[in-house]
């Protein structure tokens, strides 16, 4: 399967990119025909870095006091508070940077030590990859539980542009995987047509079948 990457480059920066590998994939709530592969940005600190500032400059005129990192993104959301508490209206400002929690039955929860950094706060929410967005409207659900203001939503790879309102700013999109396609499991074409699924993919990476 890894002989069959190829790299993509961010259009405004060379330094920040993905991989894709075409193929027949299953995640939580779809099938999709790519595995887009994000882990350089989520674990080279230099990458994460050039990353957050291009992500980082589509938010230098929204006020931000909390970055939610949901899926692995922590290395990039906190560069992302760094950029921002030294440029734009953010400037000198601490920005704080956050991870919810998922209990035993799988909801998203902060504990009380966290709750602060959440409540009544202007909370920019940053997500690896969005498909179909459901994982973005479960983030939303809880920050609205804990009474945070959401004020943007980044994600370094999504099909989706909108959610809850909101622009979903991304690094890559479906302009540069132009035949990226996701279907709900019971409609796959690729399974009727009989094609077996190549990987279970989720925010951590794939495990090929």
């Amino acid at each position: 399967m890894e002989n069959r990457e190829k790299f993509i480059e961010s259009e405004s920066n060379s330094r920040v990119q993905i991989g894709i590998i075409p193929g027949h994939f299953a995640t939580n709530h779809s099938h999709v025909n790519y595995y887009v592969d994000i882990t350089s940005i989520k674990t080279s600190s230099k990458m994460a870095k050039e990353a957050a500032i291009e992500l980082g400059t589509k938010y230098s005129d929204t006020a931000v006091d909390t970055v939610i990192c949901m899926e692995g993104t922590e290395i990039l959301g906190a560069f992302i508070a760094e950029y921002l508490s030294q440029a734009g209206i953010n400037k000198g400002q601490d920005i704080s940077v956050v991870t919810p929690e998922l209990n035993a039955v799988n909801q998203m929860i902060f504990r009380d030590n966290t709750q602060g950094k959440i409540w009544g706060k202007k909370v920019l929410l940053l997500i690896a990859s969005a498909s179909t967005g459901k994982s973005i409207q479960r983030a939303v659900d809880c920050l609205q539980y804990y009474s945070g203001e959401l004020v943007g939503i980044g994600a370094i790879f999504s099909a989706i542009s909108e959610s809850n309102g909101k622009r979903v700013c991304s690094l890559f999109g479906p302009h540069d995987i132009p035949d990226y396609q996701n279907y709900l499991p019971s409609e796959c074409p690729l399974c009727k047509s009989g094609r077996k699924v190549d990987a279970l993919i989720n925010s951590f990476g794939y495990s090929k079948l």
